[in-house]
């Protein structure tokens, strides 16, 4: 009898034993998740401020195509545009009266402290600055040495959106629906020097439109979902 009294006692022992480790486990675990989580939260804030400083310190504005900050992630205060009803893209461009073309390519050489003067308005290839500009929404009307660097983008398969900046102001707000409907690899800005009232261009082709009907948006949506990510170097 005693001896089987002992062996119980033994093996009681050994549950508590092995309870109290389990229990010292867990504790552990528990503790090593706050300390990583402590960890991986400051590393997040410390990009965060990081990025910040590095794009001029946040203050919300899209500036300059060509360089640092880059465009806005999405348009504010956009109105919807008219829903789509072609999705052929000759069609789109035939109803709205928008003229499709696809340019020679005038080149690809990266260069700089020059001026490029690319032959079709708005550019559709050529010469161009070694920075690419970034995605996005930017509010300031480019320039010759911005174009440089948005051909760059072009060369990457990038679809550029642009507006005459005299465009009326529902106009832009319905051009900003565009973009925030789609914004993956979309440029959208003002260009002052192009003859038409909004266009869109990849690398190597073109459609402009002389006003921005309703009809226009279609031709535009096309022209995006058509030459999206077409361009000789895939850059993500």
């Amino acid at each position: 009898m005693s001896s089987r009294k002992e062996e119980k006692e033994q093996r009681r022992a050994e549950r508590m034993a092995r309870e109290q480790q389990d229990v010292e486990q867990a504790r552990r675990k528990r503790l090593y998740s706050i300390v990583v989580g402590g960890v991986l939260a400051t590393a997040a804030i410390v990009a965060v401020v990081i990025a910040v400083a590095a794009g001029g310190g946040g203050d919300g504005g899209g500036g300059h195509a060509g360089g640092v900050p880059a465009g806005d992630s999405s348009y504010e205060g956009a109105t919807d545009p008219p829903p789509q009803e072609l999705t052929d893209l000759v069609q789109a461009a035939r109803a709205a009266d928008c003229r499709l073309s696809n340019p020679v390519i005038e080149g690809r050489t990266q260069v700089t402290n020059e001026e490029v003067e690319y032959k079709t308005n708005p550019p559709t290839s050529g010469n161009h600055d070694p920075q690419p500009a970034a995605d996005g929404v930017y509010d300031e009307a480019v320039t010759a040495k911005d174009l440089m660097h948005l051909v760059h983008t072009l060369e990457h398969g990038r679809i550029e959106f642009q507006y005459d900046p005299s465009l009326p102001q529902r106009d832009r707000d319905r051009l900003g629906g565009l973009f925030n409907e789609d914004p993956y690899h979309v440029a959208l800005f003002p260009n002052r020097g192009m003859p038409y009232e909004v266009a869109a261009t990849a690398w190597g082709h073109l459609i402009g439109c002389k006003q921005l009907t309703d009809e226009a948006f279609d031709g535009l949506r096309a022209f995006r979902d058509r030459y999206r990510d077409q361009g000789p170097e895939q850059v993500p």
